[in-house]
């Protein structure tokens, strides 16, 4: 009856509550799942839990899943294939169905730890195969549209703030930052192209390091790879004096919340 698997009468129904409630009865998640073979349980795996990005992806999951009565079970990769390989061999069983975020899943992973999940959802990963639904972000078309905006605007000297190494998304938005210069015959500069790791110090060191550039040479835009970056880099710029917009601009990719109320408010690439 606790489980309501048959139809029984309400007073049957309120007896069997009290008795519950007395011997202060719990029903057993774990037994229900054997029998159901249902956890009501969603996993997500993704690259990193820190930074703003991924709290929003985190959020806009389990709002979802909270709606049709689901939970989250969630871990992070930490961008190492052990580790991927850890968190998704942890939830095998655990979940009815799993969510991917990871540039580290190569197709020996997908199809031998994948497999057997009877459901996953690729979340712009490198790596897909057939069988497996797939939703990709266009990380190239948006990082040229953003590249264009500003050369639109008279900017010739645009730095670019690279994401982590081996990144899927930063690799496909530097792409997308050259194809747009080179469509516009603008001669990239190797001062001009430097790596960060998506992190608002990176951003942060990053810009300091444009800033010293002889006068001839600084930028007079800065396109870092993610927000968290520009946020970094806005800060490096203030504290060295460097009026933004007026002597350098500084744009983002994704378009974070927090984006909105920094100073001055950052455009940023929209990613839904």
């Amino acid at each position: 009856m606790l489980n309501d698997s048959g139809p029984v009468s309400d007073e049957t129904r309120q007896r069997i509550e009290q008795v519950a409630s007395r011997l202060r009865y719990a029903p057993n998640g774990a037994a229900r799942s054997l029998i159901t073979r249902r956890t009501h349980t969603i996993g997500v795996l993704l690259p990193d839990l820190y930074g703003e990005f991924f709290s929003e992806v985190i959020r806009g999951i389990d709002l979802v899943a909270q709606r049709y009565g689901y939970h989250m079970l969630v871990s992070s990769s930490h961008s190492e294939q052990q580790a991927l390989e850890a968190a998704l061999d942890a939830m095998r069983g655990r979940v009815d169905g799993l969510i991917v975020m990871s540039p580290d899943l190569d197709q020996r992973t997908l199809r031998s730890s994948l497999a057997a999940c009877p459901a996953v959802v690729l979340l712009n990963c490198a790596a897909s195969a057939p069988g497996f639904d797939a939703i990709k972000i266009d990380n190239v078309g948006g990082a040229s549209a953003m590249t264009e905006h500003l050369l639109s605007l008279g900017h010739g000297r645009i730095a670019f703030i690279a994401g982590a190494a081996r990144n899927v998304d930063a690799e496909e938005r530097r792409r997308g930052y050259r194809a747009a210069l080179e469509a516009a015959r603008v001669e990239r500069h190797p001062l001009m192209e430097i790596d960060g790791d998506f992190t608002e110090s990176g951003g942060y060191g990053a810009a300091k390091a444009l800033a010293r550039l002889p006068a001839a040479l600084r930028p007079t835009a800065i396109f870092a790879a993610n927000d968290s970056m520009a946020i970094g880099a806005l800060s490096a710029l203030r504290e060295v004096g460097v009026k933004v917009p007026e002597e350098i601009a500084v744009v983002g990719f994704d378009d974070i919340p927090i984006a909105q109320y920094t100073s001055p408010p950052l455009t940023s690439v929209r990613v839904p």
